[in-house]
C-alpha cells in the first residue's frame, strides 16, 4: 500500500486565454472557444489568442453537451509522483467532445464527481465508452472529470 502524503495533486495552470474555461467548469458548464470570425467559427483547445484556421483574434466561449466518447487512455505505473502515489491504479483519460470530434480532452473516469481517482475498475475503461462530464472541487479549483453514461 502506497504511503499518504499531504503533496497536492498538479494543478492547472491558468493563464488569460484559458481562464474563461475554468470560469466556467466553477459554473458547472463546460464550454471550448471558439472564433467569431462568421466566417470561420471554428471550435479550438487549448484555448489561444488567435484562430489557427483564419487568424482572427476574435473569439467566444461555446457551451457543449458535456457528452463524449473515450479515444485514449493510461493506466500510470509507479514510480508515481508522491501526491498520485496513493490513488493508484488510477486512469488517465482523453475524451473526444460529442459535438466536437477534434477537440480532445484530458481526465479522470471516476464513479461520481466527488470520488477518489481510483474509484472506477481499470477494467471497465475501454475505447468508444460513453462518457459525460462532471466537475468538483479539487483544492479550490472545478476540475471536469468524467462519468461513463452507462454504469
Amino acid at each position: 500500500m502506497a504511503e499518504a502524503t499531504t503533496e497536492p495533486l498538479l494543478a492547472p495552470t491558468i493563464d488569460k486565454d484559458g481562464a474563461p474555461f475554468w470560469e466556467y467548469a466553477a459554473q458547472g458548464e463546460l464550454r471550448i472557444q471558439a472564433c467569431a470570425n462568421p466566417s470561420c467559427g471554428e471550435l479550438r483547445f487549448p484555448p489561444r489568442p488567435c484562430c489557427p484556421h483564419c487568424q482572427s483574434f476574435d473569439s467566444e466561449w461555446r457551451r457543449m453537451s458535456g457528452r463524449g466518447r473515450i479515444w485514449s487512455y493510461v493506466r500510470p505505473h509507479p514510480p508515481l509522483l508522491p501526491a498520485y502515489a496513493a490513488h493508484a491504479p488510477y486512469n488517465a483519460i482523453i475524451v473526444e467532445l460529442a459535438e466536437a470530434p477534434r477537440i480532445r480532452l484530458v481526465g479522470n473516469l471516476v464513479a461520481a464527481p466527488d470520488a477518489p481517482l481510483d474509484s472506477v475498475d481499470p477494467e471497465r475503461l475501454r475505447i468508444g465508452a460513453k462518457v459525460q462530464v462532471a466537475f468538483t472541487d479539487v483544492d479550490g479549483i472545478t476540475m471536469p472529470r468524467w462519468l461513463l453514461e452507462r454504469p
